[in-house]
């Protein structure tokens, strides 16, 4: 096949061939088309002529070849390039009997077979005898002229190697060619040139279109030979595209096969096969051109791709609200640990390197890792966050790996994409990453490593690109230290490490961080902002030196605790009793960390108490206003800021 061409409106380069006399026709009509192709004539013919013609193809493609009689059937036999014939006319051949008359009444005719004379009509307007004959090669093209010599003929018609053997021998040879039957071949070689060019570049158009598809692509013709088999399907099937080009599907690939489309001429679409170890969604449809069933083709779809693409696109529609993150310049707080801790997340967003986010419970570490992300060059694509301590073991190796179709009982159909893969191009969130059991330690160590994931049942990896964020509360030094918690995931993981400050580490940020979850709680629970305020400041005063160690989840929690139980009462009743009185019963824990002498850092062995310390103030706080008020349940109710409904509810559970 000629060179790519890629420019269809360039002149056509054409190499016209041919011994003496029609080379001589050749050179003399070439130039008058000089305005509509390039023209070289060859003084060759057969074995060299096919060796000129193809250097000239490997230094510059050659649209057309223009030859005659046997020289011309040669080269088609020889050539991958269209030849065209140089073709004698009725008048053409009329014009050469009539100067053979000239010379004698005996008459020979010797054409290529290739080419055979219907002499009946001439015979019907004469009664011209002529003895024909016809040859293949120039041994049997010489054997023709002695037999007609011997035979009596004078003058033998044909093309120029008959001519010149006729006059080699003594007779008179007539040349078969006009000049207008050359031009006409020269002219028709110029029109299958530019025709030529112009299909080679749809060709290209088409196959670049095809290069650059996702799907993998077959196209077969009616007897089901690939034509066309595109660079992603030849990647997936492991071969080279050139190897497969000519051969019938069916034998080099039968999971793939077209014969069905071909012989029934029907869609076959979405069809799930497993070729070569991978999964791919199928579509089999036939070609239909002007009304014929001309072939088939095949496109594969790789079943992952679509899910991200699908992951993605959902993602995209999403609501602005659903869509937003934290940004780094919204974490709260002007103390010097908070900022560090914007500083060093706003240098770890700049980078690509996995990050550890340290710090007790409650402490934001989600936020952070949420303005990470959002700071970064990922911003646009997913943020996946998943609590390591949340999800059953059983459970965790599927959630955050997938599987495949049948990887255990009550698989789902088709198999499910993991987390990793959820997040492709984005941010994976390891919350509690310390809880990680030991048996997956392994798998997350190797996809941080490889940068793909093996779902469970799988036998092929999915590539993935992902960007790991990863927190604990937990001291993993002390993890790794009593093999709970591999040293090399421990170094793999703590290469970007952010340590997150207690709130009590923060104190100075208590009243900001307040007034800003006073706030959102407000809009949240639909409590007027106004009238709740006075609750905050007091539960702010009150938490003075107070441990946290709940940290700023623990003040969210009372801060709507607080305004759930400040709007209990109607907003008329008075309010007698001090604010700090009734917050004292609202939030005793406050108080109790007071009183008991020592705001120390709390630790998970004085949890069990605190339920009891808030219980115990909360009625010692009720016992003191029912002895101020003589008893009055209504009254006291009053001075607590609460309903007596929930006082009610409060000494029945106290059974005061």
């Amino acid at each position: 096949m000629p060179p790519a061409v890629s420019d269809p409106d360039a002149r056509p380069r054409i190499v016209a061939v041919g011994f003496k006399r029609i080379n001589q026709m050749l050179q003399a009509l070439a130039p008058a088309f000089a305005d509509r192709a390039s023209i070289e004539v060859l003084d060759v013919g057969f074995e060299q002529a096919v060796a000129q013609v193809r250097a000239r193809q490997a230094a510059q493609a050659v649209d057309v070849v223009v030859a005659a009689g046997s020289n011309g059937g040669y080269l088609r036999q020889h050539l991958e390039l269209p030849v065209v014939l140089v073709k004698v006319g009725g008048f053409d051949l009329l014009q050469a009997l009539a100067r053979a008359r000239r010379v004698s009444s005996h008459i020979g005719l010797v054409t290529w077979q290739g080419a055979p004379m219907d002499l009946s009509a001439l015979a019907a307007l004469s009664d011209l005898t002529v003895a024909e004959r016809s040859y293949a090669t120039e041994d049997e093209a010489r054997a023709c002229v002695a037999e007609l010599r011997q035979a009596g003929v004078q003058a033998v018609v044909g093309p120029g190697l008959v001519a010149d053997l006729a006059d080699q021998m003594g007779l008179t040879g007539i040349f078969l060619y006009s000049t207008d039957a050359v031009r006409e071949a020269l002219h028709d070689a110029v029109e299958v040139a530019r025709a030529a060019r112009i299909e080679q570049a749809k060709r290209e158009r088409l196959n670049t279109i095809l290069d650059q598809l996702s799907d993998g692509v077959i196209a077969v013709d009616r007897t089901e030979r690939i034509q066309t088999l595109n660079p992603t399907m030849a990647h997936w099937l492991g071969v080279r595209p050139e190897a497969w080009l000519g051969r019938a599907l069916t034998e080099v690939c039968p999971e793939l096969s077209l014969r069905d489309t071909l012989r029934l001429g029907l869609p076959d679409v979405e069809r799930i096969e497993r070729v070569g170890g991978k999964t791919l969604i199928v579509n089999r449809l036939p070609i239909v051109e002007q009304g014929a069933l001309t072939g088939a083709v095949l496109t594969c779809q790789d079943p992952v791709s679509i899910q991200r693409v699908d992951r993605h696109i959902r993602s995209r529609s999403k609501s602005p609200a659903a869509a937003r993150r934290q940004a780094l310049a919204q974490l709260l707080g002007r103390s010097p640990a908070m900022e560090l801790v914007r500083r060093m997340a706003a240098s770890a967003a700049r980078s690509q390197s996995t990050v550890l986010l340290i710090g007790e419970s409650g402490t934001g570490k989600e936020l952070i890792a949420q303005g990470i992300h959002a700071a970064s060059e990922r911003s646009d694509m997913p943020f996946v966050a998943v609590n390591c301590a949340a999800v059953a073991e059983s459970l965790l190796e599927s959630e955050l790996f997938g599987y495949e179709e049948g990887a255990f009982t009550g698989a789902r159909r088709g198999g499910k994409a993991g987390l990793f893969e959820a997040a492709h191009n984005g941010t994976l969130f390891l919350d509690e990453v310390g809880d990680m059991p030991p048996s997956l330690q392994a798998r997350l160590l190797r996809v941080l490593q490889e940068r793909e994931v093996l779902r469970v049942g799988a036998t092929e990896p999915t590539p993935v690109n992902v960007r790991v964020i990863a927190a604990t509360h937990r001291d993993l030094q002390a993890l790794v230290a009593e093999g709970r918690f591999r040293l090399d995931l421990f170094y793999r993981l703590n290469i970007l490490r952010v340590d997150v400050p207690p709130l009590r580490a923060r104190e100075q940020d208590v009243p900001l961080l307040a007034e800003a979850l006073h706030a959102h709680l407000c809009r949240r629970i639909g409590v007027e902002p106004a009238r709740t305020r006075p609750w905050v400041h007091a539960l702010v005063a009150a938490a003075e030196g107070y441990a946290w160690p709940g940290n700023v989840r623990e003040l969210e929690n009372l801060l709507e605790r607080v305004l759930a139980y400040a709007d209990d009462e109607p907003g008329d009743a008075p309010r007698v009793a001090p604010l700090q009185e009734r917050l004292r019963a609202l939030a005793p824990e406050l108080f109790a960390a007071r009183e008991g002498g020592a705001l120390r850092r709390p630790d998970v062995t004085v949890a069990p108490d605190l339920h009891t310390q808030q219980e115990a103030a909360s009625l010692r706080a009720i016992r003191e206003a029912l002895a101020a008020c003589g008893g009055d349940r209504q009254e006291a109710a009053r001075r607590l800021g609460i309903s007596r409904t929930t006082l009610w509810r409060r000494l029945k559970q106290g059974s005061i």
